[in-house]
């Protein structure tokens, strides 16, 4: 078993003063598979059985999103940052642990696992949600690669988040 933590690097006072970044591309580099294996663990078969596709969020999001949704044989819905989909579409702005930012996705229906890289204040990952919901999707499921543990017991509605890293 390979521990997917010691591959993550920290960079502090990225991306400004104050933020400690876990750069995950030093994973990804060397442990792919053991990554989308980790989180594809997280959910049950029956879980994964009862999923219409997976939705993640721009940009590292995508990478494990896509991954899971290929071995899982699921559909990916992109939810991207603001001005980089076609209308018609619906849009949720939120804030970062260091600013604020805007997600935005087209209309759709299914239940979703919604997939993130990174959970620290949970600003993004609840806008995500929101957001899904807001276009018409219902969200089965949350998970990220890393929990920062900022915020304990983060939920979502009834929903608690899975990861496969915690800090």
């Amino acid at each position: 078993m390979i521990d997917l933590k010691s591959h993550v690097r920290t960079v502090p006072d990225f991306p400004q003063p104050g933020v400690l970044f876990r750069d995950i591309a030093p994973l990804l580099r060397t442990h792919f598979r053991a990554t989308i294996d980790a989180m594809s663990a997280l959910l049950t078969a029956e879980e994964w059985q009862s999923l219409d596709a997976v939705a993640a969020v721009d940009a590292r999001g995508f990478v494990l999103g896509a991954a899971l949704a290929e071995r899982h044989g699921k559909g990916v819905v992109l939810i991207r940052k603001r001005g980089k989909l076609p209308p018609p579409l619906v849009s949720a702005a939120y804030q970062l642990e260091y600013g604020e930012s805007a997600l935005e996705m087209q209309q759709g229906q299914g239940r979703l696992l919604l997939v993130d890289d990174v959970l620290a204040t949970g600003g993004t990952l609840r806008a995500a949600a929101d957001l899904c919901t807001q276009a018409g999707y219902e969200i089965a499921h949350l998970a990220v690669l890393i929990d920062l543990k900022i915020i304990s017991d983060f939920r979502w509605r009834e929903h608690r988040v899975k990861s496969a890293i915690c800090y």
